[in-house]
């Protein structure tokens, strides 16, 4: 053989080699996420994470709400390890953290800036100290109304509406011959849909899902005339088929112009104020979660957050994404593709220091009072035993919340009458506490 050939063949199975050690060595990270509009932009801006780390490739399962809950759920417990990247909340990142579940997020870079994260999202995504989690966006709830319908109507609303308050207006505002309805809520059920915002009214009327004893509360006088009042609220105010309305179907109907009123998650403001996604983006305003009795739990916390299992093989490379996705760049990122206000809110103080930010979301400032004044750990007028604003902080939630949520929505769709969800309900959270070992 010719000496030039020779180191010919030589230098292309260098090259070959090089390329099949590059291709063997890209990792693969998979990110279960949930259809939401903050994460769908995610996905859209992820492959200039991909472009600045070759030897990642991102493969995306994005799921309805409830599903991504059960498919996370059964994933972290068997072990299966089919995710690297999970989305998951306040509820679950403490109690999976704490039973060893999850890949504690230590030693982030220094350009990270930890600090700069809102500490009431750190703390909620933590367990005995250690942080378990990173906030993708953080909210509280709030109400959203129409400007121009109020005004047109003569109405006003307060900073801090009451419950009786936002039921007149609705009243007043409901025109369903034109389609417009006075008020859009939750009635779609899952502990993290129509239990969310449920939980908030039943907290603000004075109820509470259990007593110091873990005997479960809800038929009780505070959770019948709660519940009632919600029922009758959307039965009579509300659009059609409001069973099947979560999150996503509300901020449809709101950002269409069908309700006048909508009480629901902060994240929500940005999409509203934007004016490509938004028809009311120039008439929508906004006041605090309503209240009934009591301030205390009508405004919930939530953190929906990226985590890494413990059963994940690509580990430093999902944990090099979620870093990414939750930094100072990203939320750059997404202020030059969708503007200033769309940015995910609630994570870091530098985003509320931007003087783009505030001008280009008015709700800034009252977004972040609302995430750092609501208690999950003193969350009711009666004390509990649990933490938690619109959630039971304990394992068994999940499930007896979800049951719960389930004869709720059939009440909202005349399926059975409100005495009768709640005794269903009282007997499956009892249940689930007594065979947990809660009861003693």
């Amino acid at each position: 053989m010719k000496p030039a050939f020779k180191s010919t063949l030589k230098a292309v199975s260098a090259g070959a080699a090089a390329c099949f050690a590059l291709s063997a060595s890209a990792a693969t990270v998979t990110i279960a996420t949930l259809n939401n509009p903050d994460m769908i932009e995610l996905k859209k801006l992820s492959p200039a994470f991909e472009k600045a780390n070759p030897d990642i490739k991102l493969n995306w399962v994005i799921l309805e709400e409830n599903v991504l809950r059960q498919r996370a759920t059964t994933d972290i417990t068997t072990g299966s390890g089919q995710f690297d990247v999970m989305t998951i909340g306040a509820y679950e990142t403490p109690q999976w953290g704490k039973r060893g579940w999850l890949t504690p997020l230590t030693n982030l870079p220094a350009s990270y800036d930890l600090n700069d994260v809102v500490k009431t999202a750190r703390d909620g995504l933590s367990s005995g100290g250690q942080l378990y989690a990173l906030p993708f966006y953080v909210e509280s709830s709030m109400t959203y109304y129409r400007k121009d319908l109020f005004d047109k109507a003569g109405l006003k609303m307060p900073d801090q509406p009451t419950y009786d308050q936002i039921a007149q207006f609705a009243d007043k505002l409901t025109d369903k011959a034109n389609g417009q309805y006075g008020i859009c809520l939750r009635g779609k059920a899952g502990w993290g849909e129509n239990m969310a915002y449920g939980t908030t009214v039943v907290n603000t009327f004075g109820g509470r899902w259990f007593d110091e004893k873990w005997n479960a509360q809800l038929t009780s006088p505070e959770w019948k005339k709660a519940i009632t009042f919600y029922v009758d609220l959307l039965k009579k105010n509300g659009p059609p088929g409001a069973s099947s309305n979560g999150f996503n179907e509300n901020l449809t109907l709101m950002s269409s112009g069908k309700c006048a009123m909508w009480i629901d998650a902060t994240v929500a403001a940005g999409m509203l104020y934007n004016k490509s996604q938004s028809q009311i983006a120039d008439k929508v305003g906004f006041a605090a979660a309503p209240i009934a009795v009591t301030p205390k739990g009508s405004h919930w916390l939530w953190a929906w957050a990226l985590a890494i299992p413990k059963s994940s093989k690509q580990a430093d490379s999902a944990k090099k994404f979620i870093t990414w996705a939750t930094s100072k760049e990203y939320i750059e990122l997404v202020a030059k593709d969708e503007g200033w206000a769309s940015v995910p809110p609630g994570t870091r103080q530098s985003t509320y220091a931007r003087p783009e930010y505030q001008k280009a979301a008015p709700f800034g400032a009252f977004v972040l009072k609302a995430i750092e004044t609501a208690d999950p750990d003193h969350p009711t007028l009666k004390p509990v035993p649990y933490t938690g604003v619109q959630f039971v902080g304990i394992p068994e939630f999940q499930s007896f919340g979800t049951v719960v949520g389930q004869s709720i929505s059939g009440a909202i769709a005349g399926q059975m009458t409100v005495d009768q969800a709640l005794a269903a309900g009282n007997a499956t959270a009892d249940r689930a506490v007594k065979q947990a070992g809660y009861q003693k």
